[in-house]
């Protein structure tokens, strides 16, 4: 593998991160009298309950035996099976100056993405608690347990165009573990955050590290039609004692030029040292595509192209000679039942370039699989 400078990527990834500690606040106190917030509007209740159910049929051709779909997949991963992906109920609380949000949920997304996690710890969707910094600019800083800053994709189904998720969203953090400091600029065009955390997708940090880990989020909406996102992670997920520094980027598009289709492009590139205090790194990176078009109020179609290189198995080991190199493709049909349910169903498929699936007891390079689901928010 080609030596990567371990400066510049350091320098690279710390500047990212560390711009938004340093320089958030100016962002928010810098602005004139003339663009301060408006104020919000009060609330009668402050307080307010919901909840999400997702249940779903997977079928896997490469028909596993004891029902898992291959390691690498953490949403929607029980073969042959009727089963909760994800449901939770959650108690939100929201003033102009205060907020916290509370969720407890059940299902195989918990089971597979809080394995690593002690106790009651694995059924916490979401807790965190939050002030807002200043009375005339939206800078707010929150600590807990929060949704990732990375990716375009969250663990709710119902919010993203596929029914399952990409190897892009499944291989990166859903959620995080640490405290957060942001700003919204007055017209809502710019997004910026800073974060201090526990790790990579940690909500306790593993034994024997002590490395504080960092990460940003820049978000600017020019307008109602595009989106674009950068976001990043520096950090080490092992113990100091063999501490390996990761440096990691997300960087993502959305475009909807009509009320009827839209795209997203997104890329994901990451660093890790092979070895402690090394200047060499293992890379690995993956590109996703996806097309989006409403038929009517009622269905929609998308369709999905992915490709994931992690040749060494930093977040992907498969122990073949040529590591994790697989392309993906999908193509799913929504229908809105009512306005707070929907029914999906997926065809997806996977090829790699060593055999890593298997299909009836066998290794083979491709995993070709069917899944439906209905979605519930209430």
């Amino acid at each position: 593998m080609k030596r990567i400078n371990k400066q510049q990527i350091a320098n690279g990834f710390r500047m990212l991160s560390l711009f938004g500690f340093l320089f958030l606040p100016a962002f928010a106190f810098g602005e004139t009298k003339s663009d301060t917030t408006k104020p919000a509007k009060p609330e009668s209740n402050p307080l307010s309950f919901s909840g999400y159910v997702e249940t779903y049929y997977s079928y896997d051709f490469g028909n596993p035996s004891d029902h898992n779909r291959p390691g690498f997949v953490y949403s929607h991963n029980r073969h042959n099976e009727v089963n909760l992906n994800l449901g939770f109920v959650k108690a939100a609380y929201s003033t102009d100056r205060v907020r916290g949000n509370l969720a407890l949920m059940a299902g195989t997304y918990a089971n597979a993405n809080l394995a690593s996690e002690p106790g009651v710890l694995q059924n916490v969707f979401e807790a965190n608690a939050g002030f807002r910094l200043s009375k005339s600019k939206n800078l707010w800083i929150d600590a807990g347990i929060l949704p990732s800053h990375i990716g375009f994709e969250s663990a709710v189904g119902k919010d993203c165009w596929n029914l399952t998720r990409s190897l892009l969203a499944d291989n990166s953090p859903y959620f995080e573990s640490g405290a957060r400091i942001s700003y919204t600029s007055q017209n809502e065009k710019w997004y910026l955050s800073a974060l201090l955390l526990n790790g990579w997708q940690r909500i306790q940090r593993p034994e024997g590290n002590q490395t504080p880990s960092f990460g940003h989020q820049l978000t600017w909406k020019p307008n109602t039609k595009l989106t674009v996102n950068s976001s990043s992670f520096i950090g080490n997920d092992k113990p100091d004692s063999v501490r390996q520094m990761r440096y990691f980027h997300n960087l993502y598009a959305v475009y909807q030029p009509t009320d009827a289709l839209g795209v997203t492009l997104g890329f994901d590139f990451g660093a890790e040292q092979k070895s402690k205090n090394s200047g060499d790194y293992n890379t690995w990176y993956t590109p996703v595509l996806i097309i989006k078009y409403a038929m009517n109020d009622a269905m929609s179609l998308a369709v999905r192209g992915e490709y994931y290189q992690d040749k060494t198995g930093v977040i992907i080991a498969t122990g073949t000679e040529n590591g994790f190199q697989t392309w993906g493709y999908s193509l799913n049909l929504d229908y809105k039942v009512a306005d707070n349910v929907l029914w999906r169903i997926e065809g997806r498929g996977l090829s790699s370039r060593d055999p890593i699936f298997m299909r009836n007891q066998k290794a083979t390079t491709s995993n070709l699989f069917g899944t439906t689901s209905i979605a519930l928010s209430f």
